[in-house]
Parts: structure tokens; C-alpha cells; sequence
């Protein structure tokens, strides 16, 4: 039954965005969302320029869709599945928003971080209200130890900079044909692996069809890209993450198993203070993806690297929580 389950989302996830991409892509493209590419980025990528973009829009369907679909079938609709679908769907919203406004509008930075930020605390707000109405715990614990605390209205505060922090941190990640889609799969797979573990099938169910939405969009996502997710399936993705880590208690552990997602953040957090305080840049370029391309390597080749550490950063994950 159990590998029944698996097997079926993560194909009807799969299939949804692999039937959905020759629908969508040519239609993007007579609508002329392109992709606008920085000047300060990488030479190699101005050939990128004009690619589809949005392409977020059929991560998000197939997600919905399957997890309707397969948990209403194998599990329940439960509060966990509807606040899962909450976040992901306003999330991928606020993206879609953003590059709504740079490839039509034709204002490259799309919304205003101040903008960004203020829907980012709203869809926070509302999740951690529900999971308040809900009684939800406000305890965080510390993997490897018999350390929690117990945040008590604090927990708002944390649920809101867990949710903007790793949605952003996806969103940085998003730079490089295929990086996110496979990452991400990495990733929402382990927690696919944690929840059914703690035998929270719906929160299961929804992780495989990410899983499958990615996999699927990685088809037509790798080197070289058909199309683009864009900030509506990044900002998605790294709100769905953070909530799955919520809902199962193991906030911290996201640290881990999101690990490229982190690495990535720090780098840019890392180059902003290095510059303003001392005038110098510790890598060529931020994200750190892109420190790896201007040294040298090729697109496919960093790619693949951060896909293996990623991985091994997932296998972390689930060793530390299942076995040790």
C-alpha cells in the first residue's frame, strides 16, 4: 500500500507538469514573458534572454491538483492539507505577481522588497493564526538533544522568519537551469520520507507531489531550459518547505536538509557585509552558484555538484531524525 501511494503521486504530479509544459510554454512565449537577464550577471547567460518565464504557474497546478486528488483518495483532507495548499498557493501568488510586473510591466526588479516582504509576513501571519486556532505546539526542539523551547506568542515571530527566510533562500538558489527543480526535489523528498515516518500522510502526500511537479518540470527546466519557474514557483516552493518543517516539528532540521538553500543565502549575506565594510567581495560573484561559474566551471557541472550535495544533505537529514 505504502509504495502504491509514493509511486502513484509522484506520477501524477510527474505527468500533470510534463502534459501541462507543451501547453504552457508556447503560450508564454506569444505572450512575450521572457525572461529579462541582469547585465551584471554571468556573460554566458545573456543567450538566456527571452526564455519563458512563469513557468511556476504548472508547478503549482500539478501540486494542488495531485494533492487533492491522492490525499482525498489515500488520507483525508486535513487542516495540515489545507494550510499547506494556503501558504504554497499564496506564495506562488505573490511570485507570480512579481514577474507579472517585470517581463509585462517591463520593470526588471518586479515588486519592491518592501513590497515583497509585506505579503511574505501577511500569508505568515494568517498561517500561524490558524495554527494558533488549531493548538498548534509553539515548541521548537534542537536535533541531536533533549533541548526545546517553548516560544509561546514569540512563535509568530519565528514562523514568520522561517517562511520569508527560506522562500527567499529557494528564490536566491533559482539561478542556474535545473538548480532548484532537482534541489527541491531533494529536498521535499526527505520530508516525504520524515513525515510518513511520523505517519503524518497528508503532509507525505503533498511532499511526493512536489516531488513529482518538480521532476516533471526538470524535464523540460534542464540545461538547457525550455522555460523558467520565475518567483512564482521559487517563492512557492520555499514557502511549501518551511511549512512542511513546521507542521512535522522539525524546524531546525530544514536547516540541514535545505542546506544549498542556506549556503547559497549566506553567500549573499556574506558578499553584502564583506563589500560595505571593507570594500572587498569574498566571491566573484553572489549567489554562490555563480562564484562557480566565473571560476571556471560549466552550468551543468555546478549543477550537478550542488544536486549531490544536496542530496547528501538530505540523507543527513533523515539519518539524524530516523536513526540516531
Amino acid at each position: 500500500m505504502m509504495e502504491q501511494v509514493i509511486l502513484f503521486t509522484i506520477l501524477v504530479g510527474f505527468l500533470i507538469s510534463v502534459i501541462l509544459s507543451p501547453i504552457l510554454i508556447p503560450f508564454l512565449r506569444r505572450l512575450k514573458f521572457g525572461q529579462s537577464i541582469r547585465e551584471e550577471g554571468p556573460k554566458s547567460h545573456q543567450k538566456k534572454s527571452g526564455t519563458p518565464t512563469m513557468g511556476g504557474t504548472m508547478i503549482l497546478l500539478s501540486i494542488v491538483v495531485t494533492t487533492i486528488v491522492m490525499t482525498s483518495r489515500y488520507s483525508e483532507l486535513s487542516v495540515q492539507t489545507y494550510l499547506l495548499l494556503f501558504v504554497t498557493i499564496g506564495f506562488g501568488l505573490l511570485g507570480f505577481l512579481d514577474d507579472f510586473i517585470k517581463v509585462v510591466m517591463k520593470r526588471n526588479l518586479g515588486l519592491t522588497s518592501k513590497q515583497k516582504l509585506f505579503g511574505q509576513i501577511v500569508i505568515s501571519f494568517i498561517f500561524y493564526f490558524i495554527l494558533r486556532q488549531n493548538e498548534f505546539s509553539t515548541t521548537v526542539s534542537i536535533p541531536l538533544t533533549d533541548i526545546s523551547f517553548d516560544l509561546g506568542w514569540l512563535y509568530v515571530f519565528f514562523i514568520i522568519f522561517w517562511l520569508v527566510g527560506f522562500s527567499n533562500a529557494v528564490n536566491l538558489t533559482d539561478g542556474l537551469d535545473g538548480l532548484v527543480s532537482g534541489t527541491a526535489a531533494i529536498a521535499f523528498g526527505a520530508f516525504a520520507v520524515l513525515s510518513w515516518n511520523q505517519e503524518a500522510y497528508d503532509v507525505a502526500i503533498f511532499s511526493l507531489a512536489v516531488v513529482g511537479a518538480v521532476l516533471g518540470f526538470l524535464v523540460f527546466n534542464a540545461h538547457p531550459a525550455k522555460v523558467f519557474m520565475g518567483d512564482t514557483g521559487s517563492l512557492a516552493l520555499g514557502g511549501a518547505i518551511a511549512t512542511i518543517a513546521i507542521l512535522t516539528k522539525l524546524e531546525i532540521l530544514l536547516i540541514i536538509i535545505g542546506g544549498i538553500f542556506v549556503v547559497e543565502t549566506l553567500s549573499v549575506i556574506l558578499q553584502v557585509i564583506s563589500f560595505k565594510t571593507t570594500g572587498k567581495r569574498i566571491f566573484r560573484m553572489s549567489p554562490l552558484h555563480h562564484h562557480y561559474e566565473l571560476i571556471g566551471w560549466s552550468e551543468w557541472r555546478v549543477v550537478v555538484t550542488f544536486w549531490t550535495v544536496g542530496l547528501l544533505c538530505a540523507v543527513l537529514g533523515i539519518y539524524i531524525e530516523v536513526w540516531l
